[in-house]
């Protein structure tokens, strides 16, 4: 069963959400957000599979509030689903962690072939958004430089051989919140275990792995 946390601002679109979603056999929602606080609040403490985020919304933006989900609960999946497909609102919501950007036009089978598409470790983009990116040249390097200081970290760390146990009394951290780290990289660089992340990085920064 795949957990849902429905995050918007309008009770039309979560409701409509919620009543659609909760008539897919493998899918459940566990709760409604009004608020990106709301959404940070309930994802901490929820911890559902995924999160669908509008990226409108008062008290705090759903940019904002995938940032700090995402570094709060690393192991919650976030897809962005709003009505801009503006690069700059594309670029910013991968970067803050999103592993998906869908318009609120999708059709309704299309959404959740994502939502298990994400949850399975890929990535979900409206194909116009996709080939936006495809253009603009985000490539591996732009991934590397989009993960977060501690992702970066954790990576160049398993580069190094070093192992879960390892990495975390480094960083001050439990072997459970490395796991999740982990999990959450390999499916940002498409990578199915740590030799295959460990060769990635490699490619892609190598003076920054030596350093490890």
């Amino acid at each position: 069963m795949i957990r849902i946390l429905i995050a918007d601002d309008h009770a039309l679109v979560r409701n409509g959400l919620n009543q659609w979603l909760s008539s897919i056999e493998d899918l459940e929602v566990v709760g409604l957000a009004s608020n990106g606080r709301e959404a940070v609040d309930l994802g901490c403490e929820l911890l559902p599979d995924i999160v669908l985020m509008d990226l409108s919304m008062p008290v705090m933006d759903g940019i904002t509030a995938t940032a700090e989900l995402t570094a709060k609960a690393p192991q919650v999946l976030i897809i962005a689903l709003t009505t801009t497909g503006d690069p700059q609102q594309v670029n910013a919501a991968l970067d803050a962690g999103a592993m998906g950007y869908m318009l609120k036009d999708v059709e309704p089978e299309v959404l959740v072939a994502n939502i298990r598409a994400v949850v399975a470790g890929g990535l979900a983009l409206s194909p116009a958004i996709a080939a936006n990116l495809f253009k603009a040249g985000r490539g591996p390097r732009a991934i590397y430089d989009s993960l977060t200081p501690r992702e970066q970290e954790i990576l160049l760390l398993i580069a190094a051989g070093n192992p879960n146990k390892q990495i975390g009394s480094k960083l001050g951290i439990s072997d459970k919140t490395v796991k999740a780290h982990c999990g959450r990289i390999f499916q940002r660089l498409g990578v199915r275990d740590r030799t295959q992340a460990a060769v990635w990085v490699m490619r892609i920064a190598p003076n920054e792995s030596d350093t490890q």
